[in-house]
């Protein structure tokens, strides 16, 4: 028999799609204005006429930017944190949410130490010691400066912890009846059946190593150190990129300071956008499934 959907439901999802619809083309614009300054000439941009379609449709931006050492060593940095701060973010929550999700009665100790992590959040130590703790632990200038600083990403832990919770006990009961141990009862049953969210914490890890930028400024020594969002950000705030650079004479009609800055502001946001559509189908379940809990 069809379900009746009342007027009012309808009324009410047409104006939340349509509210949705807006909001997404308003994130939307701001990405397709940089994508058609960077594949527009300069002389386009220079007197305003890029809105959301290229002018003079040119690649000549996209290939000075790719001949750019500077630019290619830092996408490199950046691809090296994301690879090495993913992996060990997702092992240490893991390794922390699994245990702590136990009731007090396997775990005696649990809250104290859930709280110990929650104090992290909402106490934080400041730039000034922690910028002292790196570098008297000789990590200055190192990837690893940009990596163990947050090597444990409580709110992540959280997430994961809530979603463990909420799993079936009778599982674990079953695999300890069977012989098996809390470390096989992880790897084996826990982290299978958490994929959507371990899908979910993945992409906010990701996200967070790939558009930090601040504290690359401030742990390396050397441009040449810089992570790509760090590298962008010194570009963005330089009033004139092409001032010291060598650039062919044929390009200069082509290219400008903003086309150049255009071109590699998209080129940072490329491997996110590629990333994103592989995660997408585990995001919204993984963020419900772990705000539930027993």
């Amino acid at each position: 028999m069809p379900h009746h959907v009342s007027l009012s439901r309808r009324l009410f999802l047409a104006a939340n799609y349509t509210f949705l619809i807006l909001l997404s083309i308003i994130c939307l614009l701001p990405i397709i204005h940089v994508f058609a300054i960077s594949l527009s000439s300069s002389s386009a941009v220079d007197v305003g006429l890029v809105k959301l379609w290229p002018v003079d449709f040119t690649w000549r931006s996209y290939k000075y930017i790719l001949n750019k050492p500077e630019f290619l060593q830092s996408m490199l940095v950046s691809a090296q944190r994301v690879a090495l701060g993913t992996v060990l973010n997702m092992l240490l929550s893991l390794l922390i949410a699994y245990p702590l999700s136990k009731e007090t009665t396997s775990f005696r100790y649990r809250t104290f130490y859930a709280w110990l992590f929650v104090m992290t959040i909402l106490f934080h130590g400041g730039l000034i010691p922690t910028y002292l703790t790196v570098k008297e632990t000789g990590l200055l200038g190192s990837i690893w400066a940009l990596i163990l600083p947050e090597a444990v990403p409580v709110f992540n832990m959280i997430l994961l912890l809530n979603f463990f919770r909420g799993l079936p006990k009778e599982l674990e009961e079953s695999a300890f009846m069977d012989g098996a141990g809390y470390w096989k009862v992880l790897w084996r049953i826990i982290v299978p059946l958490s994929l959507p969210a371990i899908a979910t914490v993945g992409l906010f890890t990701i996200v967070t190593h790939w558009n930090s930028w601040f504290d690359g400024l401030i742990y390396m020594n050397s441009q040449a150190q810089y992570p790509l969002s760090t590298y962008l950000q010194t570009v963005v705030i330089n009033q004139n990129l092409l001032a010291n650079a060598q650039v062919d004479l044929n390009d200069l009609a082509e290219i400008n300071d903003r086309t150049a800055k255009a071109a590699q502001i998209f080129l940072g946001l490329l491997p996110i956008l590629m990333v994103y559509p592989f995660l997408q189908r585990y995001f919204l379940t993984g963020l419900v499934l772990g705000s539930v809990k027993e």
